[in-house]
Order: structure tokens, then sequence, then C-alpha cells
């Protein structure tokens, strides 16, 4: 007869297309609800090895979509595209980093500048950033954007509102409603996204602007770097916030300890806002941001220093500390995300996608139970940069590259 402790770690086998390996149940079952049994796509050593919190938190086995694709360049000629957001006629509404927008039509055959925003600062990872419309865009013609601006003491990110002129050639009536301080003088990380929540109100991510002296205000709650903020449309803090009666705290942080969150978009199963961070050298992570939560930055991490060296105390596990639900190393790179929302590619559905720079490829998660449970790479042999990412309203997923093009991935 078998001892527990035999039993409990027993090698099991799970036929799914072929037959899975696994050191315990919890795993087995992650692996049998990947839509393949494959080795991870990821082949490359780590940096460094760190041991994962969880099984599935790294390196999951891989999925292939079996949905015979199109992938179409709609459009060559964006100027360093970053944000993109639907449009309520199906069109779409680009950011460009040298502070101009663009409307362009989801078959590509028109398209109108935007002009008239503030200056931004376009140097290193700044400019004008992520936009998104107002819920009620119909009828107010809103916009919302965030960028770099220059001020006396650095670089700070601002996020503004103006309305599109009735022939959608300018912004009227910009206006600066909120302000991530203190400002820097640097031109690293400054996030961000702006989502709206069901009431109105704007979620924004920040950045912790990467230099060590400045990156310890991640964890700081009288600081914006580094947070995720909740904010009504005037800039104000959205009322009972986690740290609204907390002492020093500022009353819009909604979430905090991140390093340069430059995707956020909603989970439509869930009702949650999930997040993915662009980490040091590895540890790029996938979070599910939480009121009131600490995300660990930069005291826990999956990476490493661009010199090699570990970061702070080199641990990745604290009590009071999100472990993420995911993370990569080597790094991926991970920009813009979004959830697959269409009904023309039915094994998309709930998965999560994200645009990855330097990984130069397009991620798809498979999740189940907030669990990634299998990961695929697209587009890997196109060698574009993809900034950001959307499901257009013809159920296509489109995204956006730093080499100004816009594509069409869809069913063929």
């Amino acid at each position: 007869m078998l001892s527990r402790k035999i039993m409990t770690t027993a090698i099991c086998f799970i036929a799914v297309n072929t037959v899975l390996s696994c050191r315990n149940h919890t795993a087995a079952s992650a692996q049998h609800n990947a839509a393949d049994s494959l080795p991870p796509v990821e082949t490359q050593k780590p940096n460094i090895g760190y041991k994962s919190a969880f099984a599935g938190q790294t390196r999951v086995g891989a999925i292939k979509t079996k949905t015979p694709l199109s992938v179409t360049v709609i459009d060559n000629s964006l100027d360093h595209p970053w944000g993109i957001c639907n449009l309520p006629d199906g069109r779409f509404l680009i950011s460009q980093k040298k502070g101009t927008m663009r409307i362009e039509s989801p078959d590509g055959k028109s398209h109108k500048e935007v002009t008239g925003f503030p200056p931004v600062v376009p140097d290193g990872q700044g400019g004008l950033l992520d936009v998104n419309i107002d819920p009620q865009f119909s009828s107010n013609r809103m916009i919302y954007w965030d960028y770099s601006e220059k001020t006396s003491g650095g670089t700070l990110l601002a996020v503004a509102k103006g309305k599109l002129s009735a022939d959608e050639t300018k912004v009227e009536n910009p206006t600066v409603i909120y302000r991530a301080t203190p400002a820097f003088k640097g031109a690293l990380q400054f996030g961000s996204r702006i989502l709206f929540d069901k009431q109105g109100n704007l979620f924004v991510s920040t950045g912790e602007r990467s230099a060590k002296e400045i990156r310890v205000q991640a964890q700081e709650l009288n600081s914006s770097l580094g947070k995720v903020i909740h904010i009504t449309k005037d800039g104000k803090p959205v009322p009972g916030g986690p740290f609204a009666h907390k002492a020093g705290a500022r009353p819009e942080i909604y979430a905090y300890g991140f390093r340069n969150p430059e995707g956020m978009t909603w989970n439509p199963q869930t009702g949650e806002i999930w997040e993915a961070e662009f980490g040091p050298r590895g540890g790029d992570e996938v979070n599910i941001i939480r009121a009131g939560k600490n995300y660990g930055w930069p005291v826990i991490t999956y990476g490493i220093e661009y010199s090699g060296d570990k970061v702070g105390d080199g641990i990745q596990q604290k009590a009071g500390m999100e472990q993420p639900v995911y993370y990569w190393d080597p790094s991926v790179s991970p920009s813009g995300i979004t959830f697959y929302t269409g009904n023309a590619i039915p094994e998309w559905k709930g998965n999560l996608f994200i645009g990855c720079l330097s990984g130069s490829h397009i991620t798809r998660l498979a999740i189940k139970n907030n669990k990634v449970v299998g990961e695929e790479w697209l587009l890997g042999d196109l060698g574009e940069r993809f900034r950001a990412l959307i499901t257009g309203k013809d159920g296509a997923l489109y995204a956006v590259t730093d080499n100004g093009k816009l594509y069409r991935i869809a069913r063929k």
C-alpha cells in the first residue's frame, strides 16, 4: 500500500490529444483545460530561474488557434501609434506619439487627422499616449487622453479631455483634469492606459518613472507614481476609494506598487480590471487589479536589473503583496491588452491578447477561473512591435505597431 506522501506526488496521466504529465491534480486540471497539450511556447532560458509561487504562473503549455486566419495590413502610414479605441460607428480613434490622432475606417480606405492637442514631450517613452472616448460620446463627443507634459520640475503624465469637432479634424477646449505628480527629469515609464467604469469614471494607470531614486514612490501613498488611480471626468477622486480616509494618502489611489503598466482592460466575463506590466529584465506580469491592493514593485519581482543585479533584496514573494496571475522571463515587453469579445473566432472568446514589443508578437492567453491555462504567440514572423490591440465591431482583432501599421486579424 502506497504511503500518503507517495500517493500525493505520484505521476498521473490525462489524455487530451496526447498524454499529459502532471505533478498534482491541480496542475493536471489546468493543462487539461488548455486547448492543446504542447510544450511551453517560450524555449529560452530564464534570466535567473526564480521559483514561481504556484503552478501555471509562468510557461504553461502552448495552445494553437485552429481557425484559419487572415492577416491584413489596413494602413501603414500611422505615425508611431500608441492607443486605439472603437468609435460608435465602427471606425477607430488612434493616438499618435508625436501629438496627433487619426480616425481610421476598418477597411483602411479613409482616415482623418485630428489636431489641437496640448504640446507633448515625445522623447523616450513619452508622448501622446492612450486615448478613450466618453461612454456618452454619441451625444457629447468627448474624448480623453494622457500624455507626457513638460513642467518646471521635469515631465509628468497628464490626463486631459476635449470635444471632437463636428468635422472630426480637431479637439476643442482641451483641458487637463489630472497630473500624476511629482514630476521627474526623465523620459521613461509613464504608463499608461485609460478605462471607464460603469458610472463613467476613469481608471488610469501610471508608471513609476524608472530611476532607482524615484521608483520607490510606487510604494508610497502620497505619490501618484506607480499607481492605478480612480478619478471622475473632472479629475477629482472618486468618493469611497480604498485610501480615502487614510492620513497622508492620495484619495484617488485605487491600487499601487506598479512599475510600468502599459496594458489595462476590463475582463467582460468577471467585470474585473486586468493589467499588463512592463517589468525589468524579465518579470513582465499580468495582474488582476483590486481595490487597495499592493502589487509589490520594487520590493518583489520575478525580474532583475538590466545590469544583471537583483532588484532590491531579490525577493519574489512577501506578505501583503499580490502575486501576478502570470509572468514572463525572459521579457516579452507587454504593452496594450484586450480581451477578445467578438463572435467571429469562437475559440478566442474570453482570451486575453497582449501586444508585445521586444517579443515582436501578439500573446494569446487562455483563461479559466482567473488562471492562465494556455499560451500562444501570434504573428511573430512579422518583426513588429505590437503597441495596442482591440476587438473591432466586426469581430476581428485589430493591432497597431510602432512601425505605423494597423493590422486586421480575422477569420479567413
